[in-house]
């Protein structure tokens, strides 16, 4: 990994830093930069580029200097924001992608929440798609969940999340482990939503703390998009949830199979990675369980849905 020199842009005294992690959107990065600089609240920015070919970081470096750049040496994927988090010298961590932002005031509102909170972990934001700033389904589906509110708390508490509208506590992240590598990309959000909860942090939406998502055209054919998404879903569902929820899953994705393309490429994609789900393996307190099966009933079967692809209902 490799790290600039000083002066040190995380010095900046600011209660929150964005930290995007991109791979080959060099054009998208640079006008995502260019709107977060425009932000009244300035907030510090890293930057980790996961290995691109494109010229990513050094056109990061020349044209927003401010910005601090971590280089990975090859694409880690979603667990690459953690090197960013870990980088970070702000209590709290607002996480962006290259073709997102945060509204203006946005960032200051989110720490003021976090600070007021302090069992606050994350913070799952509105989130706006597209130029024309259209409410992105997954809003109202958060402010309906059926989980019981914490006590006091910013707003309803929840178990999915889009990982570029949300607000950490860095301090939270970093001691649930941050996004992880066994599910590489897509679909990482709900696996996070439990460790945090399983160390009794709370995760709320607050859809007063806004982001803007603009779906960037350079992205991945959609087939192979819903691939990883039931692919990590099913191997969130290894990760942590009991052996009869996960024969249950198992056998839905298995039957669906036989018929589905797509289902049938990621339960093998899930069986590749089984040797590391299972060496991650640990299995959510039974608080934490019970909230899962409340988004596992019936009645909230689209909540359940989202919340399995990782809240996730526009690509990019």
């Amino acid at each position: 990994m490799v790290l600039p020199a000083a002066p040190d842009p995380r010095d900046a005294c600011a209660p929150l830093t964005v930290v995007i992690a991109t791979w080959n959107r060099r054009e998208g990065l640079l006008r995502t930069l260019a709107r977060l600089s425009g932000l009244p609240e300035r907030p510090p920015v890293v930057v980790v580029d996961n290995g691109s070919t494109d010229g990513t970081a050094g056109a990061v470096r020349a044209a927003f200097p401010a910005v601090w750049v971590i280089s990975l040496p090859r694409n880690e994927g979603a667990p690459a924001r953690n090197a960013g988090v870990r980088a970070a010298r702000t209590p709290y961590v607002a996480f962006s992608d290259d073709d997102s932002w945060w509204r203006p005031g946005a960032l200051r509102r989110a720490a003021e929440i976090m600070a007021a909170h302090p069992r606050l972990g994350l913070i799952a934001a509105g989130v706006q798609v597209g130029p024309e700033g259209t409410p992105d389904p997954l809003n109202a589906v958060l402010a309906a969940s059926p989980l019981p509110a914490p006590p006091g708390g910013p707003g309803p508490q929840v178990l999915g999340f889009l990982a570029c509208a949300s607000v950490v506590r860095r301090e939270a992240f970093l001691r649930a482990g941050g996004f992880s590598p066994v599910l590489f990309f897509l679909g990482e959000e709900q696996l996070l939503a439990y460790d945090l909860a399983a160390l009794g942090w709370d995760r709320c939406h607050v859809p007063e703390v806004v982001a803007v998502h603009e779906p960037s055209p350079v992205r991945g054919p959609l087939p192979a998009r819903r691939r990883l998404q039931l692919r990590n879903a099913l191997l969130t569902v290894w990760l942590r949830r009991p052996a009869p929820v996960v024969l249950r899953e198992t056998g839905r994705i298995a039957a669906a199979a036989i018929s589905d393309a797509d289902s049938r490429a990621a339960l093998l994609a899930a069986l590749r990675r089984l040797p590391s789900a299972l060496a991650h393996r640990r299995r959510l307190p039974p608080p934490v369980e019970a909230l899962a099966r409340l988004l596992d009933a019936p009645a909230w079967t689209p909540a359940a849905s989202l919340a399995r692809a990782g809240g996730r209902t526009t690509p990019g």
